[in-house]
């Protein structure tokens, strides 16, 4: 039997690879998709909430949203006249882009799922949010 780490590797690089490919011939380079998801789930948010929801670092989510912002997916705007507090919103275009990439999400997991029964599913998920938990960055911090 393989290793859960490997499992679990090869499990996030098929289905990343999935979405990506879909991802792409929309347009969307990586990270795009998942900043969509944020924004569509949140509303409104600052860069640094949608770094942590996307679990990768503040620079990182400013070059994405650079070219989110140049394709007209994305507005920045600031709050009470301070430069350092930018918010980023959807423009229509971005929205549609969400709206086509939630259904692309939501094929992805049906299609992880489809060996499994809806009560497995939800094993699954319980199981995998434990895993999840005894890895995340700030168990790692403070274990």
């Amino acid at each position: 039997m393989e290793s859960l780490h490997y499992l679990l590797m090869k499990t996030h690089t098929n289905l990343n690879r999935w979405i990506l490919n879909e991802a792409a011939a929309m347009g969307l380079s990586p990270g795009q998709p998942k900043v969509l998801e944020c924004l569509m789930g949140q509303g409104e948010s600052n860069q640094k909430a949608i770094a942590a929801f996307c679990e990768i670092e503040q620079a990182t989510v400013g070059s994405i949203l650079l070219r989110m912002e140049r394709d007209g997916l994305v507005r920045r705007t600031q709050r009470d006249g301070n430069r350092r507090s930018l918010y980023v919103s959807l423009t229509p275009e971005g929205r549609r882009m969400g709206e086509r990439m939630a259904e692309i999400f939501r094929r992805a997991d049906a299609q992880a799922a489809a060996g499994l029964t809806p009560e497995e599913q939800d094993q699954l998920r319980v199981l995998l949010e434990k895993v999840y938990g005894s890895v995340s960055p700030e168990r790692r911090r403070n274990g």
